[in-house]
């Protein structure tokens, strides 16, 4: 083996023994029935007797606030996903806020084709445990096409950026978009949809945990 190739051998070894050992710690393929779009990233399924939020994996795709491509993100997730449709789920891990994380498999990888038709970046600080080659080559396959997210030169600002700058400027905002200073509470709101519009006009504290998803008890 010449010595150019031996960096790639490595790094191609090193790959097969990650996919070996995170495929182990992932969990068997179960199936479900959508129940509902959360936004881009997130649905609910039933499986069995059991309602579970869904976190697709590997990916981010724009949060609602990111307009327009964060409802464009939704619409084609609801439009790959029919609410009472089946898919099968390929469990990877629980997240800090209690979802699943796993791929969703309809007629496709609905993680991949959001990758692959721009409606969401592939999320590299969590590829480990899916296909990573697949994921970063129909990233860069949207980007020559200029597909979503990618139409703008570069793409557009990456969700993790921000909701990072969101957090940061939280405090402030929020304080001017409240009237009297007074915080709305989701059982005050009363729908889901006003939520959402609230969450549009600022009300950034009505979405907990960062997902671009306010009041989710309402859904």
């Amino acid at each position: 083996m010449s010595l150019s190739l031996r960096p790639l051998a490595a790094l191609l070894l090193a790959m097969a023994s990650t996919t070996a050992s995170q495929a182990a710690l992932a969990g068997p393929e179960i199936r479900a029935m959508v129940l509902s779009i959360g936004d881009g990233d997130t649905i609910r399924v039933l499986q069995g007797q059991q309602r579970i939020t869904i976190r697709l994996a590997c990916i981010d795709a724009p949060e609602m606030a990111q307009a327009p491509d964060g409802a464009n993100a939704r619409s084609y997730l609801q439009s790959r996903l029919r609410l009472g449709s089946g898919v099968t789920l390929r469990p990877q891990t629980m997240d800090r806020y209690g979802r699943t994380v796993a791929e969703v498999i309809g007629k496709v990888n609905l993680n991949l084709a959001l990758v692959e038709d721009g409606m969401a970046f592939a999320y590299r600080r969590y590829l480990g445990q899916c296909d990573a080659r697949e994921y970063l080559d129909a990233e860069f396959r949207a980007s020559r096409s200029r597909y979503g997210v990618w139409r703008v030169p570069g793409g557009i600002t990456r969700p993790w950026d921000f909701r990072r700058g969101r957090t940061s400027g939280r405090s402030a905002s929020t304080a001017e978009s409240i009237p009297g200073g007074r915080r709305l509470r989701c059982r005050e709101i009363g729908s889901f949809t006003r939520a959402q519009e609230l969450l549009r006009q600022g009300h950034t504290y009505l979405d907990g945990n960062g997902d671009g998803v306010a009041c989710e008890s309402l859904r």
